[in-house]
């Protein structure tokens, strides 16, 4: 039989809920009220590289190029005007990632990007988003300062760099990709870097230990990720080795930049059964799904295939639509999954690829519209009338969220935190 994701999404991500509502103390019977949905619960997430410019009242840049960048790594948008970009990313998403990697923060040693990040975190924030910083240590994308630095030296530099950023952000960032794609680390050999340097004579572990021990140092309150894009064993097995050495991460970040072909749902969820019996929360850091030619099937390291033009086409448009759709419902459908993060708004970003829910003229695509369709329409409670009983009760099924409760022209605001069944009291 097909997978039918719907019973699982609505065991796993809303409640039924009994809300009674008190005036002065005394039931509010027999009384309208109305309750609209804020935000939800999930982290439907998104790179927010494209609006450092935005956020810092400057013009857009050009485009960033670079090892495993790429066009837009760090999100300079093209895709018509700015602003009506952030209204459409607004709109769909509560989630933002934004860029630290090091070569590009910190091309300079001693001059940091601080200030337009800051600005662009606090921007999300604002905005009622959960910001995340990505990533701290990673071999690519690397300060190239560090090579002139002894093994000893790069140490003391990663680390100082790990502290300074998790206490400058502290508040604004509370959540972190510690440490990139460490699976390949010590044995990545297509330039030098310092990070290479070092996992290779220290080994992964130790590694993992030093920069997770420094960003908690930084900031305890911080949510903390493994992220790799490595799906095989060999990831599972440093999970296992760093989890039996007593580090604590705090999620686990998947990969599943798809230039290659949709997973599918049985890949997909053979893949979270794998990682989910650690225990432990599952983010979907970087995902895209083409809506133009898919990348040829022998193209072992997405960053080897460059071409002039990568267009997305009308019957791409049709099949990303679709198979978003099915991606983020299978996602939903996994109680282990606590967010999705797909890897650029709007066609052109990384590897140029058309992998955005936007196009480059600024018009959105059938996958806006279907994800849309899902995240503010069949996963969202608008602004719906009800009138209590005569006990100041009201009964509803929602997903699980931020909500506010409006009665009299008084609002007061209650989350739904567990799937099931939710008693939620409040006072308008």
């Amino acid at each position: 039989m097909p997978f039918d994701p719907e019973p699982q999404i609505r065991r796993h991500r809303s409640a039924d809920v009994t809300l009674t509502v008190t005036e002065n103390g005394v039931p509010a019977a027999g009384r309208e009220m109305v309750v609209a949905q804020r935000n939800h619960e999930f982290l439907f997430g998104c790179t927010g590289f494209e609006f450092i410019p935005l956020a810092n009242g400057e013009l857009p840049a050009e485009p960033a190029t670079g090892p495993g960048g790429g066009p837009g790594s760090l999100g300079e948008a093209e895709a018509g005007p700015v602003e009506r970009l952030a209204e459409r990313w607004l709109d769909l998403f509560n989630f933002a990632t934004l860029p630290f990697y090091w070569g590009r923060f910190e091309p300079t040693r001693g001059r940091p990007d601080t200030a337009r990040l800051r600005e662009t975190a606090r921007w999300f924030a604002d905005r009622g988003c959960v910001v995340k910083g990505h990533p701290l240590a990673w071999h690519t994308v690397s300060a190239e300062w560090l090579t002139e630095l002894s093994n000893p030296e790069i140490v003391e530099a990663q680390t100082a760099r790990i502290r300074r950023e998790s206490a400058d952000f502290a508040g604004l960032i509370d959540m972190w990709d510690v440490i990139n794609e460490v699976v390949i680390m010590p044995i990545f050999d297509k330039y030098d870097n310092g990070l290479t340097r070092i996992c290779r004579e220290m080994g992964r572990i130790p590694m993992i230990r030093m920069v997770f021990d420094a960003a908690r140092e930084a900031n305890p309150q911080a949510t903390l990720l493994l992220n790799d894009f490595d799906m095989s064993a060999a990831y599972e097995c440093l999970i296992e080795g760093v989890l039996e050495a007593g580090i604590t991460i705090d999620a686990l970040g998947l990969q599943s930049h798809m230039h290659q072909g949709y997973w599918g749902e049985e890949k997909t969820l053979a893949v979270l059964d794998r990682f989910s019996r650690y225990g432990l929360p599952i983010h979907f850091t970087e995902t895209t799904i083409l809506s133009g030619q898919l990348m040829p099937a022998g193209i072992e390291d997405l960053n080897d295939y460059q071409v002039s033009e990568w267009p997305s086409t009308p019957e791409g448009e049709e099949r990303q639509a679709d198979e978003i759709v099915r991606h983020y419902r299978t996602l939903l459908s996994h109680p282990s999954v606590r967010a999705m993060t797909y890897w650029g708004i709007a066609d052109g970003g990384w590897l140029g690829a058309p992998g955005g829910f936007v196009r480059t003229d600024g018009t959105p695509k059938p996958s806006y519209e279907a994800l849309h369709a899902l995240v503010k329409g069949d996963w969202w409670l608008p602004p719906t009338t009800y009138r209590t009983d005569d006990r100041g009760q009201l009964r509803f099924t929602a997903f699980l969220g931020e909500y506010e409760l409006t009665a009299a022209g008084r609002t007061t605001t209650f989350q739904l935190n567990s799937p099931g069944t939710a008693s939620v009291e409040v006072e308008v």
